[in-house]
C-alpha cells in the first residue's frame, strides 16, 4: 500500500436506510451502481454501521408519550427521536443485498451505547467516545477520504464535519449520498455546510482518482 492510500468510506448503507425501511431515505437505492464501480478507484474501502442495542434512547418506542421525529433535550444534546431502526443482529442492521461486500476492508460500529446517538462514524454526537475510525486511518497513513452514502443531511453530514475537525482532507461524493430531508432544504444545507467546513462536493464523474 503507498503511502497515502485512497481511502472511500461507505456510510450507512443498510437495510432499514432503504424504502420500505423503518427510516427509508427517498431514492436511496440508486446508490448502488456507484457505490459498487467506484470501490475498484480505492485502495481501502470502509463501511459504517449503525449499531444500536433495543433501548437505546433515539428510539421513540423507548419514550412513551412522544412522537416519532419529535425533538427532544437528551441529557443537554438536542435529540431527535427516531423509528427503531438497525438494531444490532437483526435484518434492518445488515448491509442492503444489492451492496457489494467482498472489496470492505473494514466495518465501523457506531449507535453502540444505549444512552446515546451516534451519526458520525467517528465519534459520538458528545464527542465523548470514539468509534476507532479515527486511529484505524492514521494506523494506514490515510491522508484523504472520500465519503459517500446515507443520509447526506446526518450521518454523512456528522462524519463529513469530524474528518475535517481531525485534519483530514474530505471529497463528498454528492450524487453517491442521499437525504431525508425532513425539513425541506436539509440537504441543501448539509452539503452548503460541509462545504463551508472545507469539504470538496463534487460528483463521481469529476473525480480524479
Amino acid at each position: 500500500m503507498n503511502t497515502s492510500p485512497r481511502v472511500l468510506l461507505l456510510v450507512d448503507l443498510q437495510n432499514d436506510f432503504f424504502p420500505g425501511g423503518p427510516l427509508g431515505v427517498p431514492g436511496a437505492e440508486a446508490v448502488f451502481p456507484l457505490a459498487n464501480t467506484i470501490q475498484d478507484h480505492f485502495d481501502l474501502i470502509i463501511a459504517s454501521k449503525d449499531w444500536h442495542p433495543q433501548n437505546h434512547t433515539s428510539f421513540a418506542s423507548n419514550h412513551p408519550g412522544h412522537a416519532v421525529f419529535e425533538l427532544i433535550d437528551l441529557k443537554g444534546l438536542p435529540q431527535v427521536l427516531w423509528p427503531d431502526h438497525c438494531v444490532q443482529n437483526t435484518p434492518g442492521s445488515e448491509f442492503h443485498p444489492k451492496l457489494e461486500t467482498d472489496k470492505i476492508h473494514k466495518i465501523i460500529y457506531k449507535g453502540t451505547d444505549p444512552n446515546i446517538d451516534s451519526y458520525s462514524a467517528f465519534f459520538d454526537n458528545a464527542h465523548q467516545k470514539s468509534t476507532g475510525l479515527e486511529t484505524y486511518l492514521k494506523e494506514n497513513n490515510v491522508q484523504t477520504l472520500a465519503i459517500m452514502g446515507l443520509a447526506t443531511d446526518y450521518c454523512v453530514l456528522y462524519s463529513v464535519l469530524d474528518a475535517l475537525q481531525l485534519g483530514f482532507k474530505v471529497t463528498v461524493i454528492k450524487d453517491g449520498c442521499f437525504g431525508i430531508d425532513k425539513n425541506p432544504g436539509d440537504v441543501e444545507q448539509a452539503l452548503s455546510e460541509m462545504k463551508s467546513a472545507g469539504a470538496l462536493i463534487t460528483n463521481s464523474h469529476s473525480m480524479h482518482y
